[in-house]
């Protein structure tokens, strides 16, 4: 399985090929967050905020790079989501003990379907 790290809810589903996708949405706790990532035959990040991809190397004991680059899911493919809850200001970058203090989840994302 290969498995996206994305640093968003939002999934990237590639729109100009697809017309239609059915996606399961579940969140997960670290602790399965940490084997999903270390049981995946790929893992790739996507993870565009460099201190993010620190704090989730250091919460998922996996080596998580940062990675400014577009991805898109297929069927088949899932996502680890880390989603914070709470809303930033417009232009806020977060350094790591900010961004430590706020709450987020994890959420996995699986792509069932799509028609073109």
């Amino acid at each position: 399985m290969v498995l996206y790290i994305l640093n968003t809810l939002a999934l990237p589903i590639q729109y100009d090929t697809v017309s239609e996708a059915i996606v399961r949405f579940r969140r997960l706790t670290l602790d399965e967050a940490k084997r999903l990532v270390k049981t995946a035959s790929k893992v790739i990040s996507a993870v565009g905020h460099e201190t993010t991809a620190k704090l989730l190397t250091q919460l998922l004991e996996f080596p998580i790079e940062f990675n400014r680059t577009a991805v898109y899911l297929h069927p088949g493919d899932c996502a680890l989501h880390f989603y914070l809850k709470t809303r930033l200001p417009e232009g806020k970058i977060l350094n790591e003990q900010e961004l430590k203090r706020l709450d987020y989840w994890f959420v996995l994302s699986e792509i069932l379907l799509e028609e073109v």
